[in-house]
């Protein structure tokens, strides 16, 4: 099992030297990658009256593909979107960031993609959020076929392209697509389309309830369910302990991937943020020891 952390720009906000900071010590303390979220846009609770979402306008986030291509030049882990909101993204410029990144990082490179939830975002953005969805789907079609073929015809629902393609071509063809997922139909799409999936709980009964929908949806679609990866998220407690029984219960839960999440612990600086990465890999090598 490969593990590696969230990036925890919410917290870090938009100081350039704690992002070269945070992914030195990262990559010394032995962690295999680094995974960012995607917000493009927050919501202004003044003008979105009742407005309860988790991020608002006054939340930092980095743009993870322009990140990437700074971290490429950092860092030699691998970088992992998880996830990038596609559908309010245009595919072809998506494609092409994300074969940029993939060439940067000479092939480590994960993008990792979901639906989202923020119908403010996907207004900014200009894209309808009732059918994000089956654009997702169609989108990760289309995706592979612009990493791996250098022109591309496609009339579909969403997208059309006649006689267009990138160059140069990303070093892994097709780049590795995981899905976020947190609802059956979610997990259908994991196992039908992803190289790999983020469930969004802990191991459990309800992770091997989803588990089980994706191995079927796989399967059903002539897919090897043991060919999915899956990575897990484990948020940073205090006690050594019980961070490397968590770790444990991933590992035992088969998760190929797990990355530690030290956003929201109450932690102000990057120095906090490292101090509480090298607990968790002083944990993680009590298990691989």
């Amino acid at each position: 099992m490969r593990i590696g952390v969230v990036f925890p720009q919410t917290e870090l906000g938009g100081d350039a030297g704690a992002v070269r900071a945070y992914a030195l010590r990262a990559e010394e303390l032995g962690f295999t990658h680094v995974l960012a979220y995607d917000h493009v846009a927050g919501a202004d609770p003044a003008v979105h009256t009742g407005w309860d979402g988790p991020y608002d306008v006054h939340t930092t986030f980095h743009e993870p593909m322009v990140l990437y291509g700074y971290l490429a030049a950092v860092t030699s882990m691998e970088l992992v979107t998880g996830v990038i909101i596609l559908p309010q993204r245009q595919t072809m410029l998506a494609a092409k960031q994300a074969a940029e990144v993939d060439l940067l990082t000479s092939g480590k490179f994960r993008l990792g993609v979901g639906i989202g939830w923020n119908r403010v975002e996907y207004e900014a953005l200009g894209q309808d959020f009732s059918t994000r969805g089956k654009r997702l789907e169609e989108q990760i079609t289309l995706l592979r076929r612009l990493w791996t073929e250098q022109t591309v015809t496609f009339s579909g629902t969403f997208d059309r392209i006649t006689g267009a393609g990138l160059a140069p071509l990303p070093v892994q063809r097709p780049i590795p697509v995981w899905v976020g997922a947190q609802s059956p139909r979610a997990y259908r799409r994991a196992g039908r389309l992803a190289d790999g999936w983020f469930p969004q709980m802990a191991p459990g009964p309800q992770l091997d309830e989803a588990r089980r929908i994706v191995a079927e949806a796989a399967a059903e679609a002539g897919r090897d369910p043991a060919s999915l990866g899956m990575e897990g998220r484990l948020r940073w407690q205090q006690d050594r302990d019980k961070l490397a029984a968590a770790i444990r219960q991933w590992q035992d839960a088969d998760a190929t991937h797990l990355s530690v999440n030290t956003m929201g612990a109450g932690l102000k600086t990057v120095d906090d943020h490292l101090a509480a990465l090298a607990t968790a890999a002083e944990a993680a090598k009590t298990i691989s020891g």
